[in-house]
Order: C-alpha cells, then sequence, then structure tokens
C-alpha cells in the first residue's frame, strides 16, 4: 500500500476531470505537511496554474474538492496559499497498520534465482598485521552494505581478497626470521595477526635505526634507503617467493596461518562474514598472463628496464606501472586478476568495491585498464568510495605501532555497555551472568556499529568511544533501548492476558500515533532509497528517527493503562510493529538488537 501513489494518482485523475488536462505522477509534488498545519500530506499547486487559469487558492480548493468526493482515504483537507493539506482518514492509517503487521519482512524485497547478481568486496586485509580501526569501517560499510543490496531483491555474494603477498609480507617474514627465535601463538598467547603485526613494527624500527646510520655516514635520505640491506634482503625474499623459494613459501604459508585464525576470530566477533575469499597469492598470477597478453596486443608497452607500463595519457590520466623491472606484480595487476576470476566464476550484473577514498584513483584506472583488455564489465565497476575514521588523537600508522586494534576496540566498548549498565542498575539482576554479558556485548557492539554507520560514509569521521555509548540521542543503544521498550511492552501485555486484535478500530487516532504508521509505511522506500544511493546512514538515521518518535509517543500516552479496550490493542500493535521495523533496520546495519535493557 503507498499512499503517495495512490495520493498522485487521484490527483492526476482530479486534473484530468477539472482542466482537461493529462499529467503524469512524476509531475506531481507531494511533500509531508509541515508540523505547524494540519495535515498528512501537502500538495504543490503550483505547476498546474497554467492549466487551471485560475489563482493558487482557488486551484488548490478545486483538487482538494475533487479528491475529497472521488478519495475515500482523503477525511479532509485545508487550502494554505498555494498549497493542499491534504487529511488522511484515520481507517486508512489502520488498513495500513495491519497491512504492515501481517508483512513478516516490512519494507524487504525477496531475491529469486533469476535476481541479478551483484558481487561486494570488502575488508581487503593484508597479512602482516591485525585488523585495525580502519577496517572495522570498511567491515562494517561492507556487511552493511550487502544487507542493503540483498534487501532491495538482489542476489549478492560477499567476498573478500587478503593481501597475502608483496614486499610488506616480505617484511614481517624477514623481521620474524632475524628476531623471532622461532616465537609462535601458542608459545606467546598472543593471537597470530597480532603477533605478525609486532614483527612488522619491528621491522620498521630496525630500518629506520639502518637509515639513521647510514646517513650519519654522509647519505642522502634517498641514498641511504637505495642502499639499505634491510630492504634489499625484504626484496630478495620477495623475488625468491615469486620464483617458488620453498623455504620461503614454508615461512610464508606457516606465518599467513597464523594470521589467518586470527582474522576469522575478529570477524566472528564484529559479527560479519564471506560467501568467497580470494588471495593475492592466487590472483596475481592471472593478472599477469593477462598484463603480458595485453603487452603482445599493443595495450602495454615495456621500458628499457623491463618494467610494463600502461600509458593513459589520452585518457587524460598518466602512465601506471603494471609489472616491475624485475618481473614481480604491484596491487593493480593483482587486481586485473582477481577481477578476471571473480567474472570467471559467477554471472556477476555488478561489481562494488568497498574501498577507502585515498584509492579512487586506483579504481578509476582499473576500470578503464579492464575495459582497454577487452572485458565488457571493466566500466560497469562500482568503486563504493568511503572516508578514513581518525580518532583525537589524530592518524594511525601500522608500521610505527599507533593504531587502533579491532579487537582491543571492540573490547573496550563491550566494557564501556557493562560499566553503563552497571551505573543505570538493577534492570538485568533477574538474568544470569552469560545472559548480562551478552547483552553487553550486544551493546557495546552496537554502539560501536551504528556510530560508524550513522555518519555519511563519504566523510570522513572521527570516532568517539565514549560518545557512541550515550544512551540518549542519536546513538546506537538509543535506539536498541527502544527495541527492548518494545518488547517489555509485549511481555507484559502477554502476562496480563491482553489480547491484541488488528480487527479493533480505536475511536479516535491521534496525529503522533498516524506520525508513527507513516513513518513505518516509508519503510520500504527507505530501503530503495538506501540501496540506490550506497548508503547504510540513510538506514541508521531512519531507525533513530523512528525510536525518537516512538519514545515520544511512549511518554505521551497511556499503553497498558489504557482503558479502552480498542485503543491499548491498537497501541501495543503499533508498539509490535515499531519493534519489528527497529529489528528489520538495525540487521540490515549488522546490529544486533536485545530483548532485554
Amino acid at each position: 500500500m503507498n499512499i503517495e501513489i495512490t495520493i498522485a494518482e487521484s490527483v492526476a485523475a482530479a486534473i484530468k476531470a477539472l482542466y482537461g488536462q493529462e499529467i503524469t505522477t512524476d509531475k506531481i509534488q507531494l511533500q509531508k505537511t509541515r508540523k505547524e498545519f494540519e495535515g498528512d500530506y501537502t500538495l504543490v499547486v503550483f505547476p498546474f496554474l497554467s492549466m487551471s487559469r485560475k489563482r493558487p487558492e482557488e486551484t488548490a480548493q478545486e483538487i482538494g474538492e475533487a479528491l475529497a468526493a472521488a478519495q475515500p482515504l482523503v477525511a479532509s483537507f485545508n487550502v494554505v496559499k498555494g498549497f493542499l493539506n491534504i487529511v488522511i482518514a484515520h481507517s486508512y492509517w489502520m488498513d495500513l497498520l495491519r497491512a504492515i503487521d501481517s508483512t513478516e519482512k516490512w519494507g524487504v524485497k525477496e531475491a529469486d534465482e533469476n535476481s541479478p547478481l551483484v558481487m561486494v568486496e570488502y575488508s581487503s586485509p593484508n597479512t602482516n598485521k591485525p585488523l585495525h580501526l580502519g577496517h572495522i569501517r570498511n567491515n562494517l560499510l561492507g556487511y552493511a552494505l550487502s544487507n542493503i543490496i540483498a534487501a532491495n531483491g538482489n542476489r549478492v555474494v560477499k567476498t573478500n581478497i587478503v593481501n597475502d603477498r608483496g614486499i610488506h609480507i616480505c617484511k614481517s617474514m624477514l623481521a620474524w626470521q632475524k628476531w623471532g627465535n622461532g616465537e609462535t601463538p601458542a608459545s606467546s598467547g598472543k593471537k597470530g595477526d597480532h603477533l605478525i603485526g609486532d614483527y612488522y613494527v619491528a621491522f620498521d624500527k630496525h630500518y629506520k635505526a639502518e637509515l639513521s646510520e647510514l646517513m650519519a655516514n654522509g647519505m642522502s635520505k634517498e641514498e641511504a634507503e637505495a642502499a639499505s640491506p634491510l630492504m634489499a634482503e625484504a626484496r630478495e625474499m620477495l623475488v625468491k617467493w615469486e620464483a617458488g623459494d620453498s623455504d620461503v613459501r614454508q615461512l610464508w604459508e606457516t606465518m599467513n596461518g597464523w594470521v589467518y585464525e586470527g582474522f576469522d576470530e575478529t570477524y566472528r566477533k564484529l559479527g560479519v562474514s564471506f560467501d568467497k575469499i580470494y588471495y593475492e597469492s592466487d590472483t596475481y598470477l592471472v593478472g599477469k598472463e593477462t598484463v603480458l597478453g595485453g603487452l603482445e596486443k599493443g595495450v602495454f608497452y615495456r621500458r628499457d628496464d623491463e618494467s610494463v607500463w600502461a600509458d593513459l595519457s589520452g585518457d587524460g590520466l598518466d602512465e601506471k606501472l603494471l609489472l616491475r623491472s624485475d618481473g614481480t606484480s604491484v596491487y593493480m595487476t593483482q587486481d586485473i586478476g582477481t577481477a578476471q576470476l571473480r567474472f570467471r566464476d559467477y554471472p556477476i550484473d555488478k561489481m562494488v568495491y568497498v574501498v577507502g577514498n585515498e584509492q579512487n584513483y586506483h579504481f578509476q584506472v582499473l576500470s578503464l585498464l579492464l575495459d582497454k583488455l577487452g572485458f565488457s564489465w571493466g566500466k560497469g565497476l562500482v568503486h563504493f568510495s568511503y572516508g578514513m575514521v581518525e580518532l583525537p588523537e589524530g592518524k594511525m600508522k601500522s608500521r610505527e605501532g599507533t593504531v587502533v586494534d579491532a579487537d582491543d576496540l571492540m573490547e573496550e566498548m563491550i566494557a564501556t555497555a557493562r560499566e553503563t549498565s552497571e551505573e543505570l542498575g538493577g534492570k538485568l539482576n533477574d538474568l544470569s551472568a552469560e545472559e548480562v554479558a551478552d547483552i553487553n556485548r550486544i551493546i557495546g557492539l552496537g554502539a560501536l556499529k551504528y556510530f560508524m554507520l550513522k555518519v555519511d560514509a563519504r566523510k570522513n569521521m572521527l570516532f568517539n568511544p565514549k560518545e557512541s555509548i550515550d544512551f540518549n540521542g542519536n546513538t546506537g543503544p538509543f535506539i536498541q533501548y527502544t527495541y527492548a521498550r518494545t518488547r517489555s511492552i509485549e511481555r507484559k501485555a502477554a502476562e496480563a492476558g491482553v489480547t491484541v486484535d488488528a480487527a479493533l478500530v480505536p475511536a479516535t487516532v491521534s496525529e503522533k500515533e498516524c506520525s508513527i504508521i507513516r513513518m513505518l509505511n516509508e519503510f520500504p522506500a527507505v530501503i530503495r532509497q538506501a540501496g540506490t544511493d550506497y548508503s547504510p546512514s540513510g538506514i541508521a538515521n531512519y531507525a533513530y528517527e523512528l525510536a525518537k518518535e516512538y519514545n515520544q509517543f511512549y511518554h505521551d500516552f497511556s499503553i497498558l493503562r489504557e482503558e479502552d479496550a480498542a485503543a491499548k490493542s491498537f497501541r501495543i500493535l503499533l508498539t509490535r510493529n515499531v519493534g519489528k521495523v527497529i529489528k528489520t533496520a538495525m540487521n540490515l546495519l549488522g546490529i544486533e538488537v536485545p530483548e532485554r535493557m
């Protein structure tokens, strides 16, 4: 039931009857009536004055009378200058609420076997360090975006590309060889990804010390970097890895295995998952082969030092390195190979990359190169570009060990939720310690996720853990608390033997109640818009506005103590559907909602 479409069609019919003019519904401007005026929807009549050849007030009056006569859902209307304010009959709101109540997944469009297939890539970690705050935003955006795309009736494949090869991986491996003394996750008690991250930091520490010594002996910074024995060893290890050296490969497999176990633990705690994982160690050879094929066809060219380049100057860009002089691959080469494998593995209709905005140029080039190589889907790739996360202290640097670790941050959020719950006191006293711990986990992670997702993804954001867990305002816990409140009301109604009868019609329905039903009715359109705009924040802010509207209703109206049976049944029914829609919205964002708080 789409009330806006119904009204628009009725307006078009009225204009034809009144003025003999055909008009399409997309030319009809409907908006919510401003709070200071009576009405639910407002029609802007100025576009019709050339048809009516009358003053705005007279035109609005004529259209209003025609609507009231022809359309039962219009209870009354009023005219303010060139605006027609339409009041919807409360019986219609009741019908609409029943329709919402009878639809289990209100707003969600289910996919079938013929629906478009969309692949969404997110996470893309390096196996030389643990996941950090920036990865959290990436994973949360990617997972939420996948859910939203699926809720728009698409089949979705969630995929991850693991950067498990390259010079940065060799740095961790070399540092462990030199200074690790056989340390393992089991012997150290550390998660594997944390352990390897420590050696990445150790490499940088020794490398910087080496540069300082060389520069103290008279070299410039550039000369010292070129002469660094440590970096030369790392490059030599990369060449050996690509040549299939058995010792290097064995060390690589062992250390990567430690990292994968650590990653899996972090993903589980964060609540994200993947349908297919690709590894650059598998995809880079496909990319390398494709680049060499492009070289033979004259798409690319080779320089005197044997490196392979693409000249994109004719496309308004610059030249792009694809293979180094020693034959090793760069990220672009790997991404070419990964794209090929994906389109070979799946009949993808759309490919979406969730990658930070510092890679905007990279994906512009990737799309162009794939197109030049003859892949028809090259220009159709979508880069979901998002801004960086910063802290009050400033930017993070992995190799210097100044990142905010994802595991530590999640534990901190859960601990803060526990402290906040204890301060509020008493509400969970009858639950077991395990149940309380799970609620604190849901609240802590919900605060983190919502804070990350409520911001327009394209913008840089400042993450403030304390601000995110406030139980008031535009936060995850506020919305979660509203959901828990709806569930509490339903439980108490059931305990009191109150029967909810959707057929009961109260004598009156207040403006606040109509406003909530109107908001529930908007949820399908919110999901559609979030899918069109690739905007999880649209879902987040809708959930907040709905929670805020319901809480105002809760404070102003009696529900369980209402004496009129029809009004009580209606308000419990309204409460039930607010809870249902909040839960659906939050689940689309990957956020759990607790039954109690």
